[in-house]
């Protein structure tokens, strides 16, 4: 599993729930677990914590679809923010998005 630290468990959980297309199994308010994916990814939590995100996450969820520009627009419509594209080696490409608290995440296609 891993956790997010966020303002609003239950809040970021709408995002995260349809972004993963999978539902929540735990919900204490301070705490939100999801299931894992139909596809058998890793589980999501969400922690509720006093103080606000500073600075660039040490870790980060990798999301690999076979179309990332459509994977990306779903993603804003459902609220994620688009923070910049990159290529690295072997055709991988990859879009850094952050969720609506500001968590970032990319969606990766060329693997």
């Amino acid at each position: 599993m891993v956790t997010i630290d966020c303002a609003s468990p239950r809040k970021l959980a709408e995002f995260w729930t349809q972004a993963l297309e999978t539902s929540v199994v735990f919900d204490d308010e301070k705490f939100v677990m999801l299931a894992a994916n139909k596809e058998g990814g890793v589980a999501l939590a969400l922690q509720r914590v006093p103080e606000p995100r500073a600075g660039k996450n040490r870790a980060h969820v990798d999301l690999d679809t076979a179309d990332r520009q459509a994977e990306v627009r779903r993603l804003v419509e459902l609220g994620a923010t688009e923070l910049g594209e990159h290529d690295g080696p072997d055709g991988l490409r990859w879009t850094v998005l952050a969720d609506p608290e500001g968590n970032e995440f990319c969606v990766a296609s060329g693997h």
